[in-house]
């Protein structure tokens, strides 16, 4: 039974609720998979889900928002950089394309299982392509090339110079380009678009279908403590009602995009000093025209300009969204104060403190760079923008495109033991030493990669079930690689492509 009490956390009136075992706070992408899988492991938990919009998936996870790219490392040069001595490292390449065999792994066992209905709610099949232009690009992309094709997640990956093959590829990216300018491409064909907010949504849909899971919409975490049995006192309004309710959770994750920063420091768990977070903003040019749209199959990214945040990586992408096809340029990065799309503009002055304002400065000084470039995209007019589309569409014209506002992300800055402090531009989980509490912090590759995050996560925070065999058995039932290396083992790579790009109807 409810009870009404006076809050020690805050002087005012709240309604007690029972123990929780599982709080999730904020409807996206990685609660809603941490949620699934918790609930597949052991169907008796109860979980408590607060997202403070009316809608679930409304902020990085929205189709908007997201970049849409099945994160494979396919076409993304910032995963491979170049190094002093010439040569291309591909080892971060080959741990994203791993984790994002892990995920389709996962997404085949909710089709398998009836949990979603059907693949193409939330994934279609879209050539990755990368493309540069100028003699020194074109030298690396072939290196890159000769690195990833030597491995077995790359094998089928092809790559050409030559003007008319390419036309054939990306006739939009070709057509009224210079035929002197010295150009180059590599190709997927095994690439793919995620609709991560259409998967989010049926994810969501199912789970709260579940005996013991209740969804909050309009509900705002306000405060979190520890109590001394070690469980978590949460606090939450009901922003719709007004009300406030506090309940007990023997587990919490903040997977709140931006917001989890503000809320990792509420909790004040020793491992979440130090950091800090770098807001960044973005924008997308929208076609409109339909026989544009229709003339590009790919999603063809190319070169980050010096200092600028992954996210930024600029690309012509092909998307599926909402069952219909898109194309869109960008993104444009900008800078903002606020931690999230529908956040406020005191976001990140109110996550500055003693323990994180040294990194966050020394953070500062050594990206100059990023800083500058920034400044130069904030300042862009509508001409700046389509003269970087032209880069990727020469014959794009203006009255085809208009712009919208992508999401807003928020890169992690952290103490280094050198370097005093440094920007991060990944993702990374931060949990209590007695696996409590978790959140997550960054952006890219963030939801593609969601599953091996997810995963990880319970094996720290769930340590000892996770390692018993019932939960192993259930884990390997999700995911059939689980405990074994797609990356080391050719054979077990393949056979798994071969299965979900059969079931997920690529």
């Amino acid at each position: 039974m409810c009870t009404v009490r006076k809050s020690k956390m805050t002087n005012t009136e709240y309604t007690q609720k029972p123990v929780t075992d599982v709080v999730l706070i904020g409807a996206g992408i990685m609660s809603a998979t941490l949620g699934l899988m918790l609930k597949q492991l052991q169907p008796d938990l109860t979980i408590e889900i607060f997202e403070r919009l009316d809608v679930m998936a409304a902020e990085s996870s929205d189709a908007m928002n997201n970049a849409g790219t099945g994160h494979s490392a396919f076409c993304e040069l910032n995963y491979t950089p170049q190094l002093g001595d010439g040569t291309v490292d591909i080892s971060k390449a080959i741990k994203i394309a791993e984790q994002f065999e892990v995920s389709k792994e996962f997404w085949s066992f909710l089709i398998e299982n009836k949990i979603i209905d059907s693949p193409k709610s939330f994934i279609s099949a879209v050539p990755h392509m990368s493309f540069v232009w100028g003699e020194e690009n074109v030298t690396y992309l072939r290196k890159r090339y000769e690195a990833l094709v030597k491995h077995h997640f790359f094998a089928d990956m092809a790559y050409s110079e030559d003007a008319a093959q390419l036309q054939n590829w990306m006739p939009l990216v070709m057509e009224g380009r210079n035929a002197d300018e010295k150009v180059s491409a590599n190709r997927m064909d095994l690439g793919t678009d995620v609709n991560f907010g259409a998967l989010t949504n049926s994810l969501f849909n199912y789970l709260k279908q579940q005996p013991g899971v209740n969804l909050h919409l309009k509900h705002e975490v306000r405060d979190l403590k520890r109590d001394k049995d070690g469980s978590w006192r949460v606090r939450v309004k009901d922003t719709a009602s007004g009300n406030k309710v506090k309940l007990k959770a023997k587990f919490v994750f903040v997977g709140a995009g931006g917001g989890a920063l503000h809320l990792l420091q509420k909790s004040d768990i020793p491992e979440s000093r130090g950091f800090g977070g770098f807001p960044v903003s973005g924008q997308w040019l929208v076609c409109n025209n339909p026989d544009v749209i229709e003339r590009h199959q790919a999603k063809v990214y190319g070169k980050a300009s010096v200092g600028s945040p992954p996210m930024s990586v600029p690309h012509l992408d092909t998307r599926m969204i909402n069952g219909k096809k898109a194309l869109l340029f960008g993104p444009y990065a900008g800078f903002s104060t606020r931690f999230l799309k529908n956040g406020s503009l005191t976001d990140l002055f109110t996550s500055i403190n003693a323990g994180n304002i040294f990194p966050m400065m020394k953070a500062g000084i050594d990206n100059i760079p990023l800083t500058k470039y920034l400044i130069s995209q904030v300042t862009q007019s509508a001409d700046d923008r389509l003269a970087a589309l032209k880069d990727y569409f020469p014959n794009a014209k203006a009255e085809d495109w208009q712009l919208d506002i992508a999401g807003q992300r928020v890169q992690v800055i952290k103490k280094d033991p050198k370097r005093g402090g440094v920007l991060e531009f990944g993702t990374e989980v931060v949990a209590a030493a007695d696996g409590s509490i978790a959140a997550l912090l960054g952006a890219s590759p963030g939801a593609s990669t969601s599953v091996s995050i997810m995963v990880q996560l319970i094996e720290r925070c769930f340590k000892g079930k996770a390692q018993s065999a019932e939960w192993q058995a259930k884990l390997k039932g999700m995911i059939p690689s689980y405990g074994q290396s797609m990356a080391k083992n050719a054979q077990l790579a393949n056979e798994t492509r071969e299965r979900t790009t059969k079931v997920l109807e690529l």
